[in-house]
């Protein structure tokens, strides 16, 4: 690609591989720009509040996540798989966006109710119903960003995350700095969401699709039949990430909550880049399962090629170097955090790994079976919370979402294995895993010598390690080529 060819590139839709990285680069944009400010505010916030008062934030946060779901429920993800495998169904669009609406007030409705129920603390109750507010109004941003993904347009999404990551710094920091506190703070989340909202559904009807309320129960009774599996998935989903929260802050223990939080939010970065790949693959392997099972293998394939290469360096990077990383990011308050925070980074290796048979089951229309998965693991994550976080406190919570995690990674993959058409594992894989492997184990030797992890912070650390695990991981893939040219 020239430069002159450059904007034909990033705004048209010409093959499907430069599609596919062409969605990836305008996400890697847009949702890296809304995360990395929210991040920073975060990060900032933590340093200001301190562990109790962060914990109220995290507590009323997980807590309100496990009743937004209804609010969507599964919608988002059916709507960009089926309008990228029919573009007629997108004239159901408006029925969709105003069962999205009642959804959502009853959602509000059950938030407050249950709140009094949940928390004694009415400031807590407070920032809860605000940080309600806010996730329902990022939904509607996601079900309105899952039409442009369905028509791989996601350089719209990108420009509006772009605003979006602006107006929260401008708003979150002015709060931050100025009165701080956890009620705030939920202040600017809910005040930013809703004005991109507005903007979001002027610009919608204006540019892509007029927007009106349609009573259609025909179109909600066909999509929640498709989308009710998804959307208890998420729900158990939300569970096994929050739920660990929500009861060390009904358990009373709010700073570890904050301790727990902080430590999750550094394990969240990664995942920022999980997101992102698998958003640009998805509509892509949505077309290719209705078009050529061939494709969808070949696809499919990169896309774990790249999460494996991406996932065991994380993993090992994560544990090694978790002291310089707490340190870095946080005051020596959060030096409880660093145990816990090696077990999280574990949890979102898997993530990585994992994404990839959870999607290729919805794509194949087994949302059923992605739901009886989630079920499964969330429960258990209950009960784990139940036995380990009155014996080891936060640190419980971790081990008992690293163990969920583990139980989920292996039952999506048998699933898939029984229930798609895909081959989830080949020789080309083995050879990128063993590869991963020896340079992740190549890179941990390198970082650990004393000259090195001594005389360098942890960004000089990421700096010589990544570069160290590419270059073993490029000679292993040329050595790769040359058996295969000499073994021909």
């Amino acid at each position: 690609m020239t430069i002159k060819n450059a904007p034909k590139f990033l705004l048209q839709n010409i093959g499907i591989r430069q599609t596919v990285a062409k969605n990836i680069f305008w996400l890697m944009i847009g949702e890296g720009a809304l995360r990395l400010s929210a991040f920073l505010l975060i990060i900032y916030a933590i340093r200001v509040l301190g562990p109790v008062e962060f914990g109220k934030f995290s507590f009323a946060l997980a807590t309100a996540s496990l009743f937004v779901i209804f609010s969507d429920f599964g919608l988002s993800e059916i709507i960009t798989r089926d309008f990228a495998q029919d573009k007629e169904e997108e004239k159901k669009f408006s029925a969709i966006l105003s069962l999205k609406i009642i959804l959502s007030i009853g959602t509000l409705l059950i938030i407050a109710a249950s709140s009094f129920f949940i928390v004694s603390d009415p400031l807590i109750r407070i920032i809860m119903w605000l940080l309600g507010g806010y996730i329902i109004f990022d939904s509607f941003n996601a079900i309105l960003c899952a039409f442009f993904r369905a028509r791989m347009l996601m350089e719209y999404e990108a420009w509006i995350k772009i605003f979006q990551a602006a107006l929260l710094a401008a708003v979150g920091f002015f709060f931050i700095i100025s009165f701080p506190s956890a009620v705030n703070l939920s202040l600017s989340y809910l005040i930013v969401s809703f004005i991109v909202l507005i903007l979001l559904l002027f610009f919608f009807s204006f540019r892509i699709q007029a927007i009106k309320i349609v009573w259609d129960m025909d179109t909600w009774k066909k999509f929640l039949g498709k989308s009710w599996p998804l959307g208890f998935a998420m729900i158990f989903g939300m569970i096994y990430i929050y739920i660990d929260s929500v009861m060390l802050g009904f358990w009373g223990k709010i700073a570890e909550v904050g301790l727990y939080s902080a430590a999750y939010k550094i394990t969240g970065i990664p995942l920022i880049l999980m997101t992102l790949i698998s958003m640009g693959f998805y509509p892509a392997l949505s077309k290719f399962f209705r078009e050529s099972k061939e494709k969808l293998q070949k696809l499919w394939n990169y896309q774990m090629e790249i999460m494996i290469v991406l996932a065991l360096p994380m993993m090992a990077g994560g544990i090694l170097l978790a002291s310089k990383i707490i340190s870095f990011f946080y005051p020596p308050s959060y030096t409880p955090s660093i145990p816990v925070f090696r077990l999280l980074v574990l949890v979102a290796g898997i993530n990585f790994l994992y994404v990839s048979y959870n999607m290729i089951l919805v794509i194949f229309n087994q949302q059923k079976k992605h739901f009886w998965i989630c079920l499964v693991t969330s429960a258990t994550n209950i009960v784990l919370n139940f036995i380990l976080i009155p014996r080891y406190s936060f640190y419980g919570a971790g081990l008992a979402t690293l163990i969920c995690y583990i139980i989920l990674f292996i039952l999506e993959i048998e699933f898939s294995r029984r229930y798609t058409s895909i081959a989830i594992f080949n020789l080309r894989l083995t050879k990128v895993l063993l590869a991963a492997v020896v340079s992740s184990i190549i890179m941990s030797m390198i970082i650990l010598l004393p000259m090195v992890y001594h005389n360098c912070n942890f960004i000089g650390l990421f700096l010589i390690g990544t570069a160290v695990y590419f270059i073993a991981l490029t000679l292993f893939y040329k050595l790769f080529k040359l058996y295969a040219y000499l073994s021909s």
